[in-house]
């Protein structure tokens, strides 16, 4: 199986994922808000939809810097450099700014599934950082020189949702709980910003380092 990444590639994938899926951000806020105004049903079919999403911009971004790679490696290597500032970036940003999650019990009009999965599908899909985030994350777990790189993107890309899922459906279970305990203990929240940013700033020294070999 060429696909699947080495023990620590995976174990370091799944350690960031992890971290990320558990940091508050505009698809856990929608899945508190959506589970307090109409439910937990609904609020899972819109954990379905952001998976959804995230399948979309795994292919997109698999095969299109397979594409890349093809074309030029170098561009590959630029890619990855760039990815490795945006993370720095990223870090700094949740050191500054921290993390948000203002929920409001909102009472709403009861939707389909098919309603709560389009809105959790759109908000991932059109969601600009969603779209930055993953061209620069996945292919910190690739090299331009693997043959197998195509299926190495899809492999972390579906890993990302198998990760995801389970943490955003606890969110979904415990939506009541979660939303105030959060909102009232700030203390948490500063620490996930800097866990965040911990892990991302390894990253993007880690890939600084490689390229300047």
């Amino acid at each position: 199986m060429d696909f699947v990444p080495s023990l620590p590639t995976l174990l370091a994938f799944a350690a960031a994922s992890l971290l990320l899926a558990a940091t508050p951000g505009p698809d856990m806020t929608l899945s508190i808000s959506r589970a307090l105004a109409q439910g937990k049903r609904a609020a899972l079919f819109v954990v379905l939809g952001t998976s959804l999403g995230i399948v979309v911009h795994t292919l997109l971004v698999a095969f299109g810097i397979s594409a890349l790679i093809t074309a030029s490696p170098t561009a590959f290597t630029v890619l990855k450099t760039g990815g490795a500032a945006y993370l720095f970036w990223l870090a700094v940003q949740a050191i500054r700014h921290g993390s948000s999650l203002s929920v409001d019990r909102v009472e709403e009009a009861k939707g389909t599934p098919l309603a709560n999965v389009s809105t959790g599908f759109w908000v991932n899909l059109l969601n600009p950082k969603v779209v930055i985030f993953f061209m620069t994350f996945l292919p910190q777990f690739v090299t331009a020189n693997d043959p197998a790189v195509t299926g190495k993107l899809l492999f972390l890309g579906f890993f990302f949702i198998v990760i995801g899922m389970p943490v955003n459906t606890m969110v979904v279970l415990a939506a009541d709980w979660l939303a105030g305990w959060l909102q009232r203990n700030k203390r948490v929240m500063r620490a996930m910003d800097y866990s965040f940013a911990g892990v991302f700033s390894v990253f993007a020294v880690k890939i600084f380092f490689t390229q300047a070999r």
